[in-house]
């Protein structure tokens, strides 16, 4: 009598959908830093893009879209900076 293992709903190992989770979430939190906390997402987004990217995930693109996302967070943070001259900025 041979045991089989049950039946999985995703054959693909864990560590490559978490990978494909962070490169998501980067892209969702450097949009999302545009627009409030830049401060705090923008280099978020920037360590979840690094990390997945450097695990090797699947969503290539949309880690590259939240690096680039989290990088123009804090250049818009910059410049609001050099403009108000304060920490924070508002619309």
């Amino acid at each position: 009598m041979q045991l089989t293992a049950p039946a999985t709903r995703s054959t693909r190992p864990t560590g490559i959908r978490d990978t494909d989770g962070m490169a998501v979430a980067s892209f969702v939190l450097g949009l999302l830093g545009l627009l409030v906390l830049n401060v705090f997402l923008g280099p978020i987004a920037i360590a979840l893009a690094s990390v997945a990217l450097w695990r090797g995930t699947a969503r290539r693109g949309r880690a590259l879209l939240g690096l680039g996302l989290g990088v123009a967070d804090l250049l818009v943070l910059v410049a609001f900076m050099a403009t108000d001259n304060t920490m924070s900025w508002s619309l």
